[in-house]
């Protein structure tokens, strides 16, 4: 995985950022093109969303979970190094409608403490191949 190139249709995702940032600050050279890569890191589904956990007794959401969900594999020219994988992580959080601004902050931040544990799962499942 000396040189890696990351296929994604979304090259502006919270994900291909952080495994792009993740794999470079492993030592991997990130490259523009699949002809000089000595690996493929192919990300097929990027998905990220919330969902309403509770409501209130005024039909009011709640709580909520924001979930990130990748679908990925990674090979060379003459082999698989991960078969195709899925991993979904979640958290949730409480709502307060009078906290508006602070709260999709929030939602904000765990989606990136999302991504970056993502990321965390994925090097270490790389590192023991």
């Amino acid at each position: 995985m000396e040189k890696t190139y990351i296929e994604a249709t979304d090259r502006h995702s919270l994900f291909y950022r952080g495994i792009r940032d993740g794999l470079r600050n492993a030592g991997v050279s990130i490259v523009d093109s699949a002809h000089d890569a000595t690996a493929i890191f192919a990300v097929q589904g990027d998905e990220t969303g919330q969902r309403v956990l509770s409501v209130s007794a005024r039909n009011v959401p709640r709580e909520f979970e924001v979930y990130y969900t990748v679908n990925y594999n990674v090979e060379t020219a003459d082999k698989v190094i991960i078969e195709t994988q899925r991993q979904t992580l979640t958290r949730d959080y409480i709502w307060d409608e009078t906290l508006v601004l602070g709260k999709e902050k929030e939602e904000q931040l765990l989606r990136e403490a999302i991504v970056a544990d993502l990321v965390r799962v994925i090097l270490i499942q790389l590192s023991a191949t």
